[in-house]
């Protein structure tokens, strides 16, 4: 069996409730959970930074080593060279074979120089790596403040949200699929969540502007959904101002006494 319009709009109207219970428990956490997810990604971006500056010396550490086989080879070959240069028969033997020694030492001096840079390299990178982890050590503790905060905050309210999300799911079954994607993005469309409003004072409860008369007598008559003409709030109900009576004052009568009542 089809609902009713005012069925609709009770529907609406009791959904609205449950979501604004449930905005009203996200205010209280606060920008908590964002904060978390924001410290997790910078933790994240931390250990990240901290593996490459450990793969970068990794690699530093093994341009030493190859600069250190270099600088042991260049040395046994000139020392090879060296016992050559001993039994050279002319001075042709000679000269070449000091040349290649001379090239042997100039390797080796290649070699020490990158050892030095490499080196420099290094201690650059350790005190990143110091600088790095020290930081992701204050983020990690801060981490931890902000997630125990948060779960003591969302043990407290645990309860009421399981209820309140129970109460969401058999409010939604009570909407036709249409109206509830509408309520969605209306929801998703307004600042303060809220896509079902009353007319108070004669103006939209959402975004205060004047509902005109006749749309006011519609809404009252519950025969059709009606929005805003202006936000596109769904608007269920007017609410009537309650003007209290104030109390009449006394009036106060002043005695007048004639000349001759004066004169007696």
């Amino acid at each position: 069996m089809e609902s009713t319009v005012a069925q609709k709009l009770d529907a609406l109207t009791k959904l609205q409730g449950i979501d604004s219970k449930l905005d009203e428990i996200k205010k209280v956490r606060g920008a908590l959970p964002d904060e978390v997810r924001d410290l997790e990604d910078e933790i994240v971006g931390y250990e990240t930074r901290i593996e490459k500056f450990d793969d970068t010396v990794k690699e530093i550490n093994d341009t030493i080593e190859a600069s250190k086989k270099g600088i042991k080879e260049a040395e046994k070959m000139t020392a090879k060279y060296s016992e050559q240069q001993m039994t050279v028969r002319n001075n042709r033997e000679y000269d070449a074979i000091t040349k290649e020694i001379e090239l042997q030492q100039l390797d080796i001096q290649i070699h020490q120089k990158r050892i030095k840079e490499a080196e420099a390299k290094i201690e650059e990178k350790i005190s990143g790596i110091e600088e790095t982890k020290r930081l992701h050590e204050d983020r990690q503790k801060d981490l931890e403040n902000k997630r125990a905060e948060l779960e003591n905050i969302n043990s407290e309210s645990e309860e009421d949200v399981k209820k309140l999300e129970k109460d969401r799911e058999k409010a939604l079954k009570n909407l036709e699929e249409r109206l509830a994607v509408s309520y969605e993005k209306l929801r998703n469309n307004v600042r303060n969540g809220l896509a079902v409003v009353p007319v108070k004072r004669g103006a939209c409860g959402g975004c205060f502007n004047t509902v005109p008369p006749q749309k006011q007598a519609d809404i009252r008559d519950r025969k059709k959904i009606i929005v805003c003409e202006h936000c596109g709030r769904l608007l269920t109900n007017v609410e009537e101002e309650v003007i209290e009576e104030k109390p009449k004052k006394k009036r106060t009568v002043r005695k007048t006494t004639t000349k001759k009542a004066a004169d007696n």
